[in-house]
């Protein structure tokens, strides 16, 4: 990671896990387990349910609150989705965009994500654009030609000041709950051909500044070797970020690393 350039975000995706009186009780526990100052940006993308529970109970620790997703429309006859617009009037600035989940459960498509990333832009959210390859896709060598793909289809007609604004996270789809982790070589090299795709569709100076983060697995023992690596400016953490003990950690090892 890079902090000279970027800022690093442990941002943890809660899915759909815990309830209203559970993120009460986690709020609660992760407090003092916090650093006492402000080692990178915080994120929790929790439960639209839990967005504004978890906004009052985090209040003054410096975690932001997130969400997992949005529609691209602005209203209209969608029922149980949630507009930009709406996440921008609870004070929301993160929101997952294209997680491997919602393309495999629920048929987002690239040109879905992209529609869902101009509106975010829009609303004046920050989109954290996920893009990964399966394990199939990976042993046929096509990963690089793939995410290439994934990422230029999801920020089309995005601006070169728009961009500075997008997150990118790139999620192994092989190695999502699965225990598996990609090396931190694997990850390194990954990430360093996402933000060369950013600088040749814009230049040196914006890609520079895009955090990407590594999004299959991190956890409280392979962390700080992720976060050495250049292109690595961060995670977007599962499991571990439903465990106040283990997301805590995660964001002292972001400051720990940074000072080596």
């Amino acid at each position: 990671m890079n902090r000279k350039y970027r800022k690093t975000i442990i941002a943890g995706n809660w899915k759909m896990n815990k309830t209203a009186s559970e993120t009460v009780a986690f709020a609660n526990e992760i407090k003092p387990l916090l650093p006492k100052t402000r080692a990178c940006e915080a994120v929790l993308c929790v439960p639209a349910l839990n967005i504004t529970t978890a906004q009052k109970a985090l209040k003054g620790c410096r975690i932001s609150v997130g969400a997992q997703t949005l529609h691209y429309e602005k209203s209209g006859a969608f029922t149980g989705e949630i507009s930009a617009d709406m996440l921008d009037d609870l004070g929301v600035k993160y929101v997952i965009i294209g997680h491997s989940e919602r393309r495999e459960y629920y048929g987002e498509t690239d040109a879905t994500v992209n529609r869902k990333v101009l509106a975010a832009l829009a609303a004046g959210l920050t989109p954290i654009v996920c893009v990964g390859e399966s394990l199939d896709q990976r042993m046929l060598g096509v990963e690089k030609e793939l995410l290439a793909y994934q990422l230029m289809t999801a920020i089309s007609g995005v601006s070169a000041e728009d961009m500075k604004r997008i997150v990118i996270a790139y999620e192994p789809v092989w190695a999502i709950g699965t225990g598996k982790t990609a090396t931190s070589e694997q990850a390194q090299e990954v990430c360093e051909h996402i933000r060369a795709c950013i600088r040749k569709k814009y230049d040196a100076r914006i890609a520079r500044g895009v955090s990407i983060l590594y999004g299959g697995s991190m956890n409280v023992k392979n962390a700080a070797e992720l976060l050495k690596m250049p292109d690595i400016d961060g995670g977007l953490i599962g499991g571990a970020s439903l465990k106040p003990a283990d997301f805590a950690q995660l964001i002292e090892i972001s400051a720990q690393v940074e000072n080596e």
